[in-house]
């Protein structure tokens, strides 16, 4: 049986989005994970998963502790022998990458959004220097929308035949049913993630205000970790009766339940999950007019984009769905389920990825 050893920088998203690829590829061969323990490592442990716990501070620029995990990720390989690496965004991509290509390991890599550091000009060069090094020898590279496969292709050279582009993580739609369209007296609108400025959080309190201002009917039910720079923020918009602030909830169905719409003006995604779930819930949605974003949207059916760091075209869109009717609502979200039935299905995209790596 070959092994396979997986190189992700966080458990519990993993679990969360991976694990039915994880499940399909324990059929035929073992598999190992190395990643930071922050959640569900004992229910990868329960599956026969053995787990390693790696050390990775996902947003330092620090180069002595990216070279000690560079090195870190050199003596795993070394030790386990696998017959394939797969990693998962940018450090493992990187320095698991090199690592692999330095030891002769065949592995492929998962590109989940360009991200921040490609907003940065001078981190930018850096990245993708490193990005050219570590893709010398990858045998493919998945995408999750084509736009960024399009990007990697101008910046590093990364030729088409290396570039598998895939649905997002993909959504098992049995794990989040359709529910029924709430009757809510208060519109409630709902963001789930963390609370930063990339996800479009300053356009959203901004566009938010001045519905307050309207006189407009309506609560921000927000779910997730907020960045310090934002605790004054979010407690302020709590004070004023925009916000609600519940924290991170490891399961988010709940709160698609309540909602009349999901709200996510993200600058850049790979594909969204809120996205997927929201519309395989019946939930109508509001987003940024970005690749990773957009893929999951049937403008004006399903719900509606705005333009990316725009707090006027949010604003429209917002008031916009809030004069709509609760059956108008209703509608929009069954065609959004419609949408993830027909492109989306968890299914589709583990056996694509399964596929690609060639085995």
């Amino acid at each position: 049986m070959s092994k396979i050893l997986i190189i992700t920088n966080h458990s519990y998203m993993f679990y969360r989005f991976r694990l039915e690829l994880v499940q399909e590829l324990m059929k035929n061969h073992e598999v190992v994970l190395s990643m930071p323990f922050v959640g569900h490592e004992d229910d990868f442990r329960a599956m026969g998963i053995r787990c390693i716990n790696t050390d990775l501070d996902r947003r330092s620029i620090n180069p002595k502790k990216d070279l000690k995990l560079f090195r870190t990720y050199q003596k795993l390989i070394k030790r386990e022998k696998p017959d394939l690496v797969i990693t998962y965004s940018i450090k493992p991509n990187i320095y698991g990458g090199v690592a692999c290509s330095l030891a002769g390991v065949p592995y492929c890599a998962n590109v989940q959004g360009l991200g921040s550091a490609f907003e940065r000009k001078g981190l930018a060069q850096l990245v993708t220097l490193l990005y050219r090094i570590a893709f010398r020898k990858v045998r493919t590279v998945f995408f999750e929308n084509r736009v960024d496969a399009v990007e990697f292709q101008k910046m590093i050279g990364l030729p088409a035949e290396k570039q598998t582009i895939l649905n997002g993580a993909g959504i098992d739609m049995d794990k989040y049913p359709y529910m029924d369209y709430p009757a809510n007296e208060t519109n409630r609108f709902l963001y789930i993630g963390r609370i930063m400025k990339e996800k479009g959080i300053d356009e959203l309190f901004d566009a938010a205000q001045r519905l307050q201002a309207d006189g407009e009917n309506f609560i921000i039910d927000m779910v997730g970790f907020f960045e310090d720079e934002y605790k004054d923020r979010v407690e302020e918009m709590e004070h004023k009766g925009i916000v609600i602030f519940h924290g991170f909830k490891e399961d988010p169905r709940p709160y698609y339940a309540l909602t009349d719409c999901v709200v996510l003006p993200s600058y850049h995604e790979g594909m969204s999950n809120v996205l997927l779930e929201a519309a395989t819930t019946g939930r109508p949605v509001i987003t940024s007019r970005i690749h990773g974003c957009m893929e999951a949207v049937d403008e004006g059916k399903s719900g509606y984009l705005c333009e990316p760091r725009d707090a006027d075209s949010l604003y429209d869109a917002m008031k916009k769905f809030i004069d709509l009717s609760r059956e108008e609502r209703k509608a929009m979200g069954l065609s959004g389920r419609d949408l993830i039935e027909e492109r989306f299905q968890k299914s589709k995209v583990v056996n694509d990825t399964i596929a690609a790596l060639r085995l």
